[in-house]
């Protein structure tokens, strides 16, 4: 599995743009292929989102996705600073185990 970390900065009411994103965003990943997970965090005033998808190819498809809605529905709002894609080494909610590999 690969995450997708999108960095942002925001203009307006960070837990708004949340709001919207989870209203906007979430409904369009979850119709693509290989979405597993979102989350959003805000920590003052930037809005880190995390998805997390089966393949690299499906991660890079849902960036355009979510670039193309903050693009027409958020403009002026957030601006991306940074996206960055890694490999998903364990996670409580998905139930990957860097354990499960280290035994087999």
């Amino acid at each position: 599995m690969i995450a997708r970390l999108a960095t942002y900065r925001a203009s307006g009411d960070p837990m708004a743009l949340a709001r919207k994103a989870e209203e906007g965003i979430l409904p369009l990943f979850r119709e693509q292929h290989g979405f597993r997970s979102y989350s959003v965090a805000i920590d003052g005033n930037e809005v880190l989102s995390l998805s997390v998808w089966d393949s690299r190819a499906d991660a890079e498809a849902g960036s355009e996705l979510a670039a193309d809605f903050v693009r027409n529905n958020m403009a002026g709002q957030l601006e991306m600073i940074e996206t960055r894609y890694g490999d998903v080494a364990f996670s409580t909610t998905l139930g990957v185990s860097t354990m499960a590999s280290a035994t087999a």
